[in-house]
């Protein structure tokens, strides 16, 4: 199998994740979940997962499709990048063990699926506001804050290409 093909199977459709969370399960790992548009990946997105894995064993990150970038209205020129790009470079990080396409404004329904043990959110959330606190909170689960790399964002990066 290329690494192309490997990566591409790091993507999962609902029905393949609960097949692997059942696999993940049995073997007894702690499941990390996050989430996020990482429309243009930089290096805070790579060291906040790289970070969000440290948490526990497998990684799934859960990514806004373009409809749902849309409803967060971070602006008309977003997302830079379609849906299916960012999925495919979230899941060439070695770190990441799955990614989850999701259409809805927030992970909610993604993350009851889920059922993490850890939910990670970065520092500029607090944690009883981190959408899916109550679902890990209420079967004992940890949420997690993560420092953010100054000066790294995806607004940052499109303003100043845009001032170039």
């Amino acid at each position: 199998m290329d690494n192309y093909t490997t990566i591409q199977n790091k993507i999962l459709t609902t029905d393949r994740l609960q097949e692997t969370l059942n696999r993940w399960h049995f073997f007894n790992k702690k499941i990390v979940f996050t989430n996020g548009c990482f429309d243009l990946l930089h290096l805070g997105h790579v060291d906040y997962l790289s970070k969000a894995k440290d948490q526990g064993d497998v990684l799934i990150v859960g990514v806004n499709t373009d409809q749902s970038v849309r409803l967060l209205d971070k602006g008309s020129s977003r997302p830079i990048t379609d849906e299916h790009a960012r999925a495919v470079l979230v899941a060439s990080l070695q770190f990441v063990d799955a990614v989850v396409l999701f259409d809805e404004e927030t992970p909610y329904e993604l993350i009851k699926t889920v059922q993490p043990d850890v939910l990670v959110k970065g520092k500029d959330y607090k944690e009883e506001d981190i959408v899916g606190y109550d679902i890990v909170k209420a079967r004992g689960g940890k949420i997690t804050t993560i420092d953010l790399v100054p000066g790294y964002s995806t607004t940052r990066i499109e303003e100043k290409i845009k001032n170039s």
